[in-house]
C-alpha cells in the first residue's frame, strides 16, 4: 500500500513516543499529526478525518479506553492502541470499546508498520466521520457530536456513564437494545457484573429526562431483554 497522502493521528501523551511514531510514518511519506491528550485529539480527529489513529491507552484526563468509544461513536476510522506490558486487563477493555489491534511499547518498527497496514486494508477506503443526526422535539434534545443533552433548551448534567448509555440508546432508536448489548457498549469488562448496572442507570436517566418516570415515554422497557429509545414528533410534555 502507498503511504503517500495517508494520514495518521497519534495520541500520546509522551512526546518522544509521539516522535518515534512520527519518524517512522514520515519516512513511509505519511501525513502525521500529534496530540498529548485525549480532549486534544478528538478535536483533531474532526479536523482532520484521519485514515489511522494510533492510540496510547494511558492518557492523563479521558484515557484512551475512553476516547476509543467516543471515536467510534462518529468514526470507523482503524484504531491501534499503544499498552504496556503486562496491561492485559486495559488491553481487553480497549478492544471491547472498539480498537482494531494493539503494539506493546517498545514495539519494533516493522511490527507497527505491519499491524498499521493490516488494519487499513481490512478498513478499504477512507473512513469518514459519520454525523449523528441532532434530536430536538420541543421538550428533549440530543446533540451527541457536542455532547450536550437538554430539557426544553436547559442543559443537562449527565455523567459520563449517564451519557454514554443515552448516546447508545439513541444511535439505536426504535430498535431493541438487548442487555448484553448496552454492557459491551457502556461498561468496562470489570464492572460489568449484571444487568443490575443498566437497570440502576436507566432508573437515573428517566429521572432526568422523562416528563413522569414513573410512566416514561422515551426509555422503555422491553421484558426481560433490554431498553429501546423512542422518537416522538411532537413534544412530550404537550402529549401527557
Amino acid at each position: 500500500m502507498d503511504w503517500y497522502k495517508r494520514s495518521i493521528l497519534v495520541i500520546d501523551d509522551e512526546p518522544a513516543m509521539c516522535q518515534l511514531v512520527e519518524t517512522i510514518f514520515k519516512k513511509l511519506n505519511a501525513d502525521v499529526n500529534s496530540s498529548h491528550s485525549g480532549e486534544d485529539g478528538l478535536r483533531q480527529l474532526y479536523g482532520l478525518q484521519p485514515d489511522l489513529v494510533i492510540l496510547d491507552i494511558l492518557l492523563p484526563g479521558i484515557d484512551g479506553i475512553e476516547v476509543c468509544k467516543r471515536i467510534r461513536d462518529v468514526s470507523e476510522v482503524p484504531i491501534i492502541m499503544l499498552t504496556a506490558v503486562g496491561a492485559d486487563k486495559q488491553l481487553v477493555n480497549a478492544l471491547r470499546a472498539g480498537a482494531d489491534d494493539y503494539v506493546t511499547k517498545p514495539f519494533r518498527t516493522d511490527e507497527l508498520t505491519a499491524r498499521a497496514l493490516a488494519v487499513m486494508r481490512r478498513a478499504g477506503t477512507k473512513a469518514q466521520l459519520y454525523p449523528v443526526p441532532v434530536y430536538d422535539d420541543g421538550y428533549l434534545g440530543i446533540d451527541l457530536d457536542n455532547r450536550k443533552i437538554s430539557i426544553e433548551d436547559n442543559v443537562l448534567k449527565l455523567t459520563a456513564t449517564e451519557f454514554r448509555l443515552l448516546a447508545h440508546l439513541y444511535r439505536n432508536a426504535d430498535k431493541v437494545c438487548t442487555f448484553e448489548q448496552i454492557l459491551d457498549s457502556v461498561w468496562s469488562t470489570q464492572y460489568r457484573s449484571t444487568a443490575e448496572n443498566v437497570h440502576v442507570y436507566i432508573w437515573h436517566l428517566r429521572q432526568k429526562i422523562e416528563v413522569d418516570p414513573k410512566m416514561p415515554k422515551y426509555i422503555v422497557s422491553e421484558h426481560s431483554v433490554g431498553y429501546r429509545f423512542v422518537k416522538h414528533s411532537v413534544k412530550i410534555a404537550q402529549t401527557t
